[in-house]
């Protein structure tokens, strides 16, 4: 058993005590715990976040297994589970549908869960935050998996010109523009090769930048100049490609901020300040 770290206080963990989740693979990177823990402390809420890495394969078993927890409120989703779990909610937001993916998923009063999708609207406060403003901008977006989806349907509905995702999956890519197209018709397109150097602002929502061997998601010397460039990768927070950017002279955007601006939002969804929850 390791030392107490002085200055630091357990969780006090009861069997009261309610649970949420965040479901990744991997789950090493996640953030959510050390934001949503102290939350719960500050507010008075007995209840804990707790890490779960569960492959793809063993997704919707897992899931199914969590959702009959009774003392379960709601569970977080990341990489590569957001649009698995977007399927297997009873009912989702038009963000989360528009999206094809969700992030946040709540037990409702009824023991119906509902599905909600976070990432898109934290990206663009975080955006807008660092003085980054996607109105009347051509943005690509590298990634049409779970935060890819979101971030490029929040982008449109900011009031982005143009949008252009770029995904190696050809169908997953081709959904995404069908779903972007019933809402913003005429303003997003799917490309394989995308013209960066046209671009206001490009986005890198694919895991490339995880580990120190990755590929960069797209080459840095291909953008014009002052291109904003955004990367979602929380961990590590100065990415390689984020330190390309910025030897280039790019205004960059860390991934952090596209989780510390949904921390509200979560506050909000999993009802933390109503009164029965304290």
């Amino acid at each position: 058993m390791e030392p107490a770290v002085p200055g630091v206080s357990a969780p006090q963990i009861s069997g009261s005590t309610r649970l949420y989740a965040v479901l990744g693979a991997p789950v090493e990177q996640v953030r959510a715990p050390s934001l949503l823990n102290p939350l719960f402390a500050r507010l008075g809420i007995d209840a804990v976040l707790f890490p779960v890495h569960v492959d793809p394969e063993a997704f919707a078993g897992v899931l199914h297994g969590l959702t009959r927890m009774k003392n379960l409120d709601g569970l977080l989703v990341t990489i590569p589970h957001k649009a698995a779990a977007l399927r297997l909610a009873d009912e989702v937001s038009p963000a989360a549908a528009a999206a094809g993916a969700v992030n946040a998923v709540r037990r409702e009063p009824d023991g119906r869960w509902r599905g909600e999708n976070f990432d898109g609207t934290g990206f663009v406060r975080g955006l807008t935050g660092a003085g980054h403003f996607p109105d009347g901008k051509r943005i690509v977006v590298m990634g049409a998996g779970g935060a890819g989806s979101a971030i490029a349907a929040a982008l449109l509905a900011a009031g982005a010109a143009h949008l252009t995702v770029c995904d190696p999956d050809a169908a997953k890519l081709r959904d995404l523009v069908a779903r972007l197209e019933e809402h913003w018709p005429g303003r997003a397109t799917g490309e394989a090769d995308p013209a960066l150097g046209h671009a206001d602002i490009v986005v890198n929502a694919t895991p490339l930048g995880m580990r120190a061997d990755d590929p960069q998601p797209f080459p840095v010397r291909a953008l014009a100049p002052r291109c904003v460039v955004a990367d979602v990768i929380m961990k590590p927070s100065e990415t390689a490609l984020l330190k390309a950017a910025a030897a280039h002279g790019h205004p960059i955007l860390h991934g952090a901020h596209m989780l510390d601006h949904q921390l509200d939002l979560y506050r909000t969804f999993f009802r933390l300040d109503e009164p029965q929850r304290r």
